[in-house]
């Protein structure tokens, strides 16, 4: 658990809102993901051949999507607080798999580009965003530090 410091000593985190999303198995790999209390279309999530039929997105996707979007917003945010309004913004985030100590695929690496596009006079003025802007974003940040997963699984009769 992270720790505020207030006046020298440490606190603990005050925790922030939560969220949920369920998956409901739909057939074979394939997921649909509602995302409580939202007005958000549920999205298909699915495995990619031969596991699965690769009809949706799959774990890896989703995650490095979650990192590209959370980086781009977080540094359209940074800019637009600057008023600074980028002519383009074009994010592509690039994966490889690696095997662990256990022979398990994991996500090795993220390699994120971020390439926005800029009117001339707004170039030399985009520098400080450009140091400040990952710190931001909650899931680039949550994902680098690692996260606790938590879980559970209910057996009924």
């Amino acid at each position: 658990m992270q720790q505020a410091v207030t006046g020298g000593t440490p606190a603990p985190a005050e925790p922030g809102p939560g969220f949920a999303v369920t998956l409901t198995l739909q057939q074979g790999y394939q997921f649909e993901a509602a995302f409580e209390d939202t007005a958000v279309p549920h999205l298909l999530v699915d495995e990619q051949p031969p596991l699965g039929d690769g009809v949706g997105p799959s774990p890896t996707r989703v995650l490095a999507t979650a990192v590209g979007h959370c980086l781009s917003a977080s540094l359209l945010f940074c800019l637009r607080k600057a008023r600074i309004e980028p002519l383009d913004l074009k994010t592509t985030v690039q994966g490889s798999l690696v095997r662990n100590e256990r022979g398990r695929l994991r996500i090795g690496e993220l390699r994120v580009t971020l390439d926005p596009t800029f009117k001339l006079e707004d170039r030399e003025r985009i520098g400080r965003c450009l140091e400040i802007f990952e710190d931001y974003c909650i899931v680039t940040a949550s994902v680098r530090r690692g996260i606790d997963v938590n879980v559970q699984v209910v057996t009924r009769p």
